[in-house]
């Protein structure tokens, strides 16, 4: 098997993902089989300046080179060679946001992550013109607050795009974008499987008519999988590789957004499948049978990377509140002379949620690092508060922060279910919140109160879904699903956990608690402000 790996690397068959989350940016290296035989990794923060959830464009690049390059180093000790060529190449990155930027690249104003909730008002009001639900993530949200304000970079504006489009603009010098990550941008017809014209029409006349410059003009051309998003030139490679020892010349994928990549990495892109992706924030993505029949603040309408509708429940915060929780029991630990490797210590805290009481024994939690836009915060307060008769052990604390997680993303998907009548036959998860084995699965079911199961190869995650989307340039001539289903799931191992009754209940009284509690949360970022 090493000999064949060895020779496809050689040969130039192999194909790359590159994946800009949240805390890490990851690259995979897929073989001729889809199996990940490579990768590399580096790890990255955002940091709130003046308010603004940002990273600057040198720690995108350098992210960018300096993943790759663990991904080479990785390759020359498992297979003792070099790294020069490849047959495909995809970028993804965590969807929404907004860069903008003038004829000669340079960027406006600072990149803002998904992570910020300071469009409310524009992005209602794009609501109502629309009769699309319009998120304060997406970039469209951002624009219009900066013409609402007037600012006068604008004048200048020559490109608006998101991380993961910037990104392959950087390797190929296209402005181009996938349709899924596309539609976190502004909406989509899926029957022109492009923006909205008449959509694009209402923005310029309203908002856009005294600058030089029309939304077309400045937005990426969208492309569905398949397409070619340009070929990697002979800057890209130097980038990339500041060995030199890359070719140029391999063709991108449409750069894509961590939604889609999800989807990918979860077989979930036909109608009536969904997945969840649950780490530092958590959505749930369902593929619909048909359009809903209003827009809704608390859902996003984007798309699979072939273009089919999908409704999306996201919320800003999810593992965020009990990763600083375990952290201050891992120093409890130290204090006390002993040492724990992070996994055993999460895998002993997590398991501990399943003893709980099936409500948690009445405490409630808020693990809100951010704001959470589908409870109306635009900031948050991390907090944990309790009635003194509650029972306040160790497994209800952690079960708690573990329902907590997820409240936010419920609460989408309450008006999916319930009054949009959707169906979903399975919710697939990935990410860091199911590595703990079962307790993930078994609390996300009881709160989807829908079968979840997670597929062995979850853990590749995002990476690996987008270098899926760049191996779909070999294989354009099947559907999309049908390519994952016959080349890349067909003997696929997974684990399925059904909602179990009591924790239903016990979730949905604890939904409740939550719900009634937002006003403590309230109170707490109106009166505990920054030093």
């Amino acid at each position: 098997m090493e000999g064949n790996v060895r020779k496809e690397i050689a040969d130039g068959r192999c194909v790359i993902g590159i994946e800009f989350g949240s805390t890490r940016i990851k690259a995979v290296l897929i073989d001729s089989a889809c199996n990940p035989v490579a990768s590399g990794a580096f790890d990255w923060e955002n940091r709130n300046l003046d308010g603004v959830w940002t990273y600057s464009i040198e720690d995108i690049k350098e992210g960018l080179r300096a993943s790759y390059m663990a991904l080479k180093e990785d390759v020359r000790k498992e297979y003792g060679i070099t790294l020069e060529k490849i047959r495909a190449m995809g970028v993804s990155a965590m969807m929404h946001g907004y860069m903008a930027f003038d004829k000669d690249g340079n960027l406006l104003t600072p990149f803002r992550t998904w992570r910020n909730n300071i469009t409310e008002a524009e992005a209602n009001e794009l609501t109502e013109l629309f009769g699309h639900p319009i998120a304060q993530r997406w970039t469209i949200s951002h624009l219009l607050k900066d013409i609402k304000e007037k600012k006068p970079y604008l004048d200048k504006l020559a490109h608006v795009s998101t991380l993961a489009s910037y990104v392959n603009k950087l390797l190929t010098g296209e402005k181009t974008i996938g349709i899924g990550d596309a539609s976190g941008m502004f909406p989509i017809d899926t029957a022109t499987k492009d923006y909205a014209e008449d959509c694009i029409g209402l923005f310029d006349s309203h908002y856009a008519s005294g600058y030089p410059w029309k939304l077309r003009e400045v937005f990426p051309k969208v492309l569905l999988a398949g397409e070619t998003a340009g070929y990697l030139t002979k800057e890209g490679a130097e980038l990339l590789d500041s060995e030199g020892n890359l070719q140029a010349g391999c063709p991108l994928c449409p750069p894509e957004g961590d939604a889609e990549t999800g989807m990918m990495a979860t077989n979930s892109v036909a109608p009536r499948t969904g997945n969840v992706s649950a780490g530092t924030s958590v959505f749930a993505m369902v593929v619909l049978e048909k359009p809903l029949s209003k827009a809704y603040s608390s859902l996003d309408i984007v798309t699979t990377p072939d273009g089919r509708l999908v409704a999306m429940s996201h919320s800003n915060n999810c593992t965020g509140g009990y990763d600083a929780w375990f952290s201050l029991f891992g120093e409890v630990v130290e204090a006390l002379g002993f040492s724990v490797r992070k996994p055993v210590l999460y895998d002993t805290l997590l398991a501990k949620a399943l003893e709980g009481d099936p409500d948690c024994g009445g405490l409630l939690c808020y693990g809100y690092i951010s704001g959470e836009h589908i409870t109306g915060f635009s900031e948050g307060r991390p907090l944990s508060v309790r009635h003194p008769d509650a029972h306040f052990t160790l497994a209800n604390f952690v079960r708690a922060e573990l329902f907590t997680s997820l409240c936010a993303m419920r609460t989408g998907l309450d008006i999916l279910f319930e009054k949009e009548g959707a169906s979903l036959d399975m919710l697939s998860g990935h990410g860091g919140f199911f590595k703990t084995a079962a307790v993930g699965q078994r609390v996300m079911a009881a709160a989807a109160k829908t079968p979840c199961r997670v597929l062995k190869t979850a853990g590749e995650g995002g990476a690996w879904g987008i270098a899926l989307l760049a191996d779909y340039l070999s294989h354009k001539d099947m559907d999309l699903s049908s390519y994952l289903d016959t080349i890349v799931f067909a003997s696929a191992e997974s684990s399925i956990v059904a909602p179990d009754e009591k924790d239903i209940e016990g979730f949905d009284k604890f939904f409740r608690r939550y719900h009634e509690g937002l006003a403590i949360e309230r109170a707490a970022v109106e009166h505990l402000g920054k030093e």
